[in-house]
């Protein structure tokens, strides 16, 4: 069985990134969305809320697998079996950092692929930050994420203190 490791932060998860797992999911028998802990970021979903959305959001891939971990991505793959980290590119930004990760991960796991998908252009300006201002200030959000995703950054927002 050839298993993928999608692994990134999902705070919230977009159309952007379902743009990637669809396809990904047509790519490899077994395809794990890998939610990171990282402690360098703030993210304002809990990690057990951005499991729970990424698993409402996924339901209807049977080959999709949500989980979480902490540490490096690649030992995560290595430990899960995944032969490739496959990851999102939204504009050309994006590859520079992510082509020098790709170069880390190769160098501590030799046998583990980076593979790099652009998303549709439609999606190219989503970001999962932008998606959190645009929710502060009350914006529409049915082009970027799911309903259930929208509900919850809604719920977030009006509970978030005032400044």
């Amino acid at each position: 069985m050839r298993t993928a490791i999608c692994p990134g932060s999902f705070d919230p998860v977009t159309y952007g990134h379902l743009d990637i797992f669809g396809r990904v999911s047509l790519l490899f028998d077994h395809v794990i969305v890998a939610v990171s802990r990282n402690p360098i970021k703030n993210p304002l979903f809990s990690i057990e809320e951005r499991v729970e959305l990424l698993k409402s959001v996924l339901t209807h891939y049977p080959n999709i697998e949500v989980s979480s971990f902490d540490g490096l991505t690649v030992n995560y793959a290595i430990k899960r079996k995944a032969i490739a980290i496959v990851r999102g590119l939204r504009v050309i930004s994006d590859f520079e950092n992510e082509f020098r990760m790709a170069l880390t991960n190769k160098k501590l796991a030799c046998h583990v692929e980076t593979i790099f998908l652009m998303t549709k252009a439609e999606y190219s300006f989503i970001n999962s930050s932008t998606v959190k201002e645009i929710a502060s200030f009350g914006g529409s959000l049915r082009s970027l994420v799911p309903p259930v995703v929208e509900e919850k950054l809604r719920e977030k927002m009006k509970n978030l203190p005032k400044s």
